[in-house]
């Protein structure tokens, strides 16, 4: 017997009985995976940004968004099916979570806060939030207005990580802008104030997860670092370092736009997105536990068998993180299924502090390092805001020009070029710079 109900499947507008053999939510994932929208990820920033060459030699291809979205979604099915969650709703969440990222990914996010802050500010989960909703095309209420690709109530709550409006946001997350937060109040009717439901939770944590796991898989294939620094324990202090300043502290300050996930280690409700607090000697020791495991490879060359043991130390990874929230909330919890609001997921602290040390490792050989070449990207990101809102609305896209003439006032219209900025790829993005740098119009 199901644990949702029909309050669960209901639509922001209500659509005729289809197929008997697919469920709402089968229905749901498919709508998102056939979106324009996650498409436009295939050449999004992850570690690396698409279109950039390989490392020599390599035969690896390094992720961008898409495919850290479709590896979220893996590890997020897995781990919702096992707790008695419906594996098609969180695997739509997962797929959805990062829907809305602009180009360069968190690095834009930054940019486009400050071109957005005469119309409520960029988020990229309120973005997300925006694309499902509103943006992407599919599915029409009777009063004419876009309701974007019409999910289900719970497929929209289980893509929320955050939410609240940034009015309400704690450590600067947020998951709704205030334009769309009649939608956001109809999908979480009746849900407890502030509180993720627990299949965003399992997508929290999946999201954690897969972008700790692989993002390290990532850089350390791009030549980025290597395992020998990893081992040095000077070099281990900087990293463990640059982990607390960015998901340990209780004010986390992050350059790249990422805070340490919103799922709870204490059997406390998920609210605000609180980070796990830790000292740097504690993340220390974590890590050396990790550094002592079997499955660590102590070096990198390239070879068929170092590219078996990164790989074996991935699935090892995301197979420890992934066991010990099921275990730790299954002793709370019993063997009942476990969905909506009926429980919590509760991760432990040893693992939360080993995934952050891993995205510190990233933060900071990766991000911190490439400096230079981020605040170039955030300049782009201001220099096509800036002549996309003095040509609009030529300088639009037809679909984004439409909401532009359509806006009552200066903030809504601005809220249409960030929008059409926040649509375009990594590769778009530069080529309508130059396009408009140069004195044309589009690209």
């Amino acid at each position: 017997m199901s644990v949702y109900t029909d309050f669960d499947r209901a639509r922001r507008a209500p659509e005729p009985p289809k197929r008997r053999d697919r469920t709402a939510f089968e229905r749901d994932r498919a709508r998102v995976l056939h979106s324009a929208a996650l498409r436009r990820l295939a050449a999004k920033t992850q570690v690396a940004s698409p279109g950039e060459p390989d490392p020599a030699g390599s035969p690896q291809i390094l992720r961008t968004r898409l495919t850290h979205s479709l590896e979220c979604a893996q590890v997020g099915r897995e781990l919702g099916k096992s707790l008695g969650c419906d594996p098609d709703l969180v695997e739509t969440a997962c797929l959805s979570h990062d829907i809305g990222h602009p180009p360069f990914g968190h690095n834009g996010e930054v940019a486009l806060d400050v071109v957005a802050r005469d119309c409520g500010g960029f988020e990229g989960n309120a973005q997300s939030l925006r694309v499902l909703t509103r943006l992407e095309p599919k599915s029409f209420a009777p009063d004419g207005g876009s309701v974007g690709l019409n999910l289900t109530r719970a497929a929209l709550d289980a893509a929320m990580k955050y939410p609240w409006t940034r009015a309400d946001a704690v450590n600067g997350k947020y998951g709704v802008y205030e334009d769309d937060r009649a939608y956001a109040r109809w999908v979480r009717e009746d849900a407890p104030e502030g509180r993720a439901c627990f299949e965003a939770q399992v997508m929290d944590w999946s999201d954690d997860v897969a972008y700790s796991v692989h993002d390290l898989e990532d850089a350390l294939v791009a030549g980025h670092i290597d395992f020998a620094l990893l081992a040095d324990p000077a070099e281990l202090r900087l990293v463990c370092e640059t982990a607390v300043k960015l998901y340990c502290s209780a004010a986390p300050g992050d350059p790249s736009g990422t805070g340490m996930s919103g799922v709870h280690g204490h059997g406390l409700p998920a609210r605000r997105a609180q980070p796990v607090v830790a000292d740097v000697a504690e993340l220390e020791a974590r890590f050396t536990d990790l550094l002592a495991e079997p499955y660590w490879p102590d070096r990198y060359d390239g070879s068929t068998r170092a590219l078996a043991a990164l790989k074996n130390l991935t699935s090892s990874l995301i197979g420890r993180f992934c066991v010990a929230a099921e275990e730790e909330t299954r002793a709370a919890y019993g063997d009942r299924p476990l969905s909506r609001y009926a429980a919590d997921l509760i991760v432990p602290r040893a693992q939360r502090l080993e995934c952050a040390v891993l995205k510190g490792i990233t933060a900071h050989h990766v991000w911190i390092s490439h400096e230079t070449e981020r605040a170039r990207q955030r300049e782009l990101i201001m220099e096509l805001a800036e002549r996309m809102v003095a040509g609009a609305p030529g300088t639009l896209d037809p679909v984004f020009r439409e909401a532009f003439e359509a806006a009552s006032d200066d903030a809504g219209r601005l809220r249409a070029v960030v929008d059409q900025i926040a649509s375009l790829t990594d590769t778009s993005a530069v080529a309508r710079h130059r396009a408009l740098v140069s004195g044309g119009e589009s690209a």
